[in-house]
């Protein structure tokens, strides 16, 4: 009985390093290029993004498992973790550096290598922040996906106002671990509200109980609105987001239609998905060979206003025609 007991730990153990092996052997032997994908969020809830990224790749000619491998690092929303995960992608070492979530991930892969390869999606004006010198011509070793440029904010605050046309205070969530969007979206939304006779209360949230703090918060403040931008960890935590603004019956507008799809109000900005999809594009064109510095940051060209009726109908909101007529798709 003792011999079975250790022969069957054996045999696990076995099978754990048999799955890490494949892995290791062909990063060492070269038989197959390796992508590391570091991201801010976490994998259960990044699914959708996940599944856009691989189409990307397959449009790109690689399929996982065929003819590369994906090395995943989770931050699980807690951005001091980045650099140790991309310095772990590093070591291994990988073709091609993929960072999801924002630019939190991507100013860690770029503190981390100034040689690999680096691909982001989804940042803030990236030549405005310091990820690259421009978009037409990104220097370095590092371009990718401009998704949230600052004047998403104001617009944010404009169509919550054609939502509430009486709404004098509104509140808009922050994550302070993400200094860099908190310094560009509180810049234009403050002056989108004030052009509107529109006080804005900044939220604070980095954590779990940040956020329930914050929501509690806004019936102190006698705010009539809330933003919450498509954040990294906001993004990640978008159900609990949602049923927060639900509870508490805030009228809130999003900066993605993640947040909508999962019961949200209101949401306006360019698509995630699409993001990680050409993002994955553009890794397989450095894989194949090109240069990062030689291939210039894509901007969206289209951002979508989405509006959940079913969610206005609970609120006892009446959605104006002008909105609906905007609309580039509306939930009922």
């Amino acid at each position: 009985m003792q011999f079975e007991v250790k022969r069957r730990v054996f045999i696990t153990l076995l099978g754990g390093a048999a799955a890490a092996w494949p892995f290791t052997a062909r990063a060492q032997q070269g038989a197959m290029p390796v992508i590391g994908f570091l991201s801010s969020r976490s994998p259960g809830e990044s699914a959708g993004v996940v599944t856009a990224f691989r189409q990307g790749l397959r449009e790109a000619g690689f399929v996982e498992g065929q003819n590369v491998m994906i090395a995943f690092r989770w931050a699980e929303g807690r951005y001091d973790r980045l650099p140790d995960l991309a310095a772990e992608l590093v070591a291994l070492p990988v073709a091609v550096l993929f960072t999801a979530g924002g630019q939190p991930s991507a100013f860690a892969a770029k503190a981390a290598t100034q040689t690999i390869p680096v691909v982001f999606s989804a940042a803030i004006d990236p030549d405005q922040i310091g990820l690259v010198a421009s978009l037409n011509r990104p220097g370095g070793n590092i371009t990718g996906m401009s998704i949230y440029p600052s004047e998403i904010a104001a617009k944010c605050v404009q169509l919550l106002k054609e939502l509430l046309p009486a709404a004098t205070v509104i509140g808009y969530l922050v994550n302070p671990n993400n200094p860099t969007a908190v310094e560009v979206y509180t810049k234009e939304a403050s002056s989108a509200a004030g052009a509107l006779g529109i006080t804005i209360q900044v939220l604070g949230a980095s954590t779990e109980h940040d956020l329930e703090e914050a929501f509690a918060s806004l019936a102190k403040l006698r705010a009539d609105g809330l933003v919450v931008p498509a954040e990294p960890f906001f993004v990640s935590q978008r159900e609990r987001i949602v049923t927060l603004a639900a509870r508490h019956r805030v009228t809130t507008i999003y900066g993605s239609r993640e947040y909508v799809q999962s019961g949200g109000l209101m949401s306006y900005g360019a698509s995630l998905r699409e993001s990680y999809r050409r993002a994955a594009v553009y890794v397989g064109r450095v894989l194949k060979g090109e240069k990062p510095s030689d291939l210039p940051v894509i901007q969206p060209t289209k951002y979508d206003l989405v509006l959940n009726l079913k969610t206005a109908k609970a609120l006892g909101l009446n959605v104006p025609d002008k909105l609906l007529a905007l609309a580039d798709e509306v939930i009922e």
